[in-house]
Parts: structure tokens; sequence; C-alpha cells
């Protein structure tokens, strides 16, 4: 048997290796904690960097058209500077980031940004990214940390990214739209896909005026006719609603819109002029018959003119940034000078 002697000695030892195991958790644990207060100090942090890179990115991109010429891309990066100096990050005012300009691909494919002189598709949408960071020599410098330090890390660096485009409208809200329907046939003449531009006239060097007609009147593509949208009508009452108020619901690329029966010359002194307005593309103005969206295009009208052959008349615009439009829809929309607010893409 042990006397008591061994037996205090066996207690002894048993106690100091408790004392190493506590300390040794007590380190680790300090090291978790230390950790834990830092890096979530350095969420917060890249949170608010990501507001301030978000904003900036959609201010910058306010800026740009679909058309866009050097001085459109630089005011764009002065806007998204300006934009990152009014936000804040731990404290510390921000006053800096790297922006870049160019075009996004919606597709992923190619990836990242592309240069601003390339030709872009449909896909590939002008863009703005910005980036902001809280590291050496940016914005107050890398992140001092607390706790961290005691196990070697004194700072963090810490960034946020966004990118903001502009796309091509493929759903139009409500009140968005004037009731007029014109082919597809018609823009193809009077739009050049090739230039994102009005075919222009050689004798003004200004785009064609337009004259669109009833489908009853004008022949070979040459025309419009008046619309009802998703309600199937063909009163000119109707119609004259739908001239001051627009679409009642929302329709996008690949719906259906109401192709009227009759020319209703009485609703030619319905429309005032000049004014500038988004009309429905369809394949076919095919009088009474559902017709499906396949474009929307943005038209300044300078005059209506009632009689015997009613018309209204005017031109293909370009840059026109609509009220109540978005992207998306059924259908891969092309640009026919119109486009809508930026969102972020990335």
């Amino acid at each position: 048997m042990r006397n008591d002697a061994q037996l205090a000695r066996l207690v002894g030892r048993q106690r100091g290796s408790i004392a190493i195991y506590v300390a040794l958790f007590m380190f680790v644990m300090m090291g978790f904690i230390a950790l834990s207060v830092d890096i979530g100090r350095a969420l917060v942090v890249r949170n608010e960097l990501q507001n301030a890179a978000d904003a900036a990115a959609l201010a910058g991109a306010g800026q740009l058209k679909w058309t866009n010429t050097p001085t459109t891309w630089a005011n764009a990066t002065s806007k998204a500077n300006a934009a990152i100096a009014l936000n804040y990050a731990d404290g510390q005012a921000l006053s800096t980031g790297t922006v870049t300009t160019g075009y996004w691909s919606i597709t992923g494919s190619p990836a990242g940004m592309q240069s601003t002189t390339i030709t872009p598709n449909s896909n590939e949408l002008p863009a703005i990214q910005v980036t902001v960071s809280r590291a050496a020599g940016s914005n107050g410098g890398s992140l001092q940390t607390y706790f961290a330090g005691l196990i070697g890390t004194k700072t963090i660096d810490v960034s946020a990214t966004a990118v903001a485009a502009i796309a091509l409208p493929g759903v139009a809200k409500p009140g968005s739209l004037f009731p007029t329907a014109i082919t597809q046939c018609m823009l193809g003449i009077y739009w050049n896909s090739s230039t994102g531009q009005p075919t222009i006239d050689p004798s003004t060097g200004q785009p064609y005026d337009v004259k669109i007609g009833s489908a009853y009147h004008t022949g070979s593509c040459y025309y419009g006719q008046w619309t009802t949208f998703d309600t199937v009508a063909n009163d000119t009452q109707t119609v004259i609603n739908l001239i001051t108020n627009g679409n009642p619901t929302t329709l996008s690329i690949g719906s259906n819109t109401w192709i009227d029966t009759g020319t209703k010359n009485s609703i030619y002194n319905s429309v005032s002029t000049p004014v500038q307005v988004l009309l429905p593309v369809v394949a076919s103005v095919s009088t009474g018959s559902n017709q499906p969206i396949v474009a929307f295009a943005p038209f300044e009208i300078d005059k209506s003119v009632n009689g015997a052959n009613p018309y209204i008349e005017g031109h293909f615009i370009v840059n026109y940034l609509p009220t109540n439009v978005g992207p998306g829809g059924g259908g891969t929309p092309s640009y026919y000078g119109a486009y809508v607010p930026p969102v972020l893409v990335n």
C-alpha cells in the first residue's frame, strides 16, 4: 500500500499537470476570442465598404448610355469616385477606390469587365466596377487589430467590389407604353442595328422622318396600328384613355398585345405633340388578333394628322430612358434606342 507521502506527491503532480492544461486551454480560448472580436469587426467594416462600393457603382452607372463616348466613360468614373468620398468605414472617411468602366457580360462569358473599345453584343452591358479597400496606403490603411496581435496578426486588409450596369428594356410596367404597335419590318428599315442608331436620311443628315399610318391605308410594312395591349377592345374611347395613361398592366417581350380593327381617324386628334413615347414592336400588325411583342422602341412624335389617311409622324431616337421599365422579360432584348436605369449585376 502507498503511504501518505507517496499519495501527496502523486496528487501534487496531477495538480501541476492540470494547471498546465488549464493554462494551455485558456491561451487557446483567448486566441479564439481575439480572432472572433477582430474578425467580427472586419466583417462589419466589409459591409460598410460593400455599401460604399454599391452606391458608387450605381452613381457611376447612372452616367452611362448605351452609346458611350470617352467623355461619358470619364464622367461615370468621376461620379463614382465622388460617391466613394461620401462614405465611411470603421469611422474613417473614404477617399479612394479602383474604378473600371467597360462592358459586363450577363452570361459570364467572357468573365469580368471587358474593355470600353469592344463592340458589345446584346449580352454585354455598359458597366462600371468599383472596388473600395481598407489596406496599406488606402482609406486610412489596414485595420489595426485589438487582440489578434497576440497571435501575430496585427492588421487585416478588407475590401469590397460592386458592378453596376445599364440594361435593355424587357419589361414594360404600367404606364410606360404608347398604344401604337409598329412592325418589326418598319423598325428594320429605320433603325441601323450595326451602328445602334436610327437610319440617317442623307438629304438632311438626320434620322428619317417616319409616318406611321394605319394598316388599312399603308402597304408593305410601313405601318402601325392602335393596340389595346392585353385587353380585347376595339372602341375609340379605350384607346384614347390608353394614350393618356399607357398600358394598365405589365407587359414583357413575348407578351401578347391586341391589334385593333379599323382606322379610328378621330383618335389622331387626341395625340399631343411633340412627345417621346415607347412603342411595342410586333412581327405582324394583323388587325383583330393578339400578336407577341418582340421589342420596345422609343419614338418622338412630332405631329399627329387626321384625315382620309391619318398618321403620326416623327423619328426614332437614341439613349432614351423611359419610366417604369425594367430588364428581363420573356426574351433577350436588342438595343433599339432605349435602356433602363442601372442595376447591380455583381
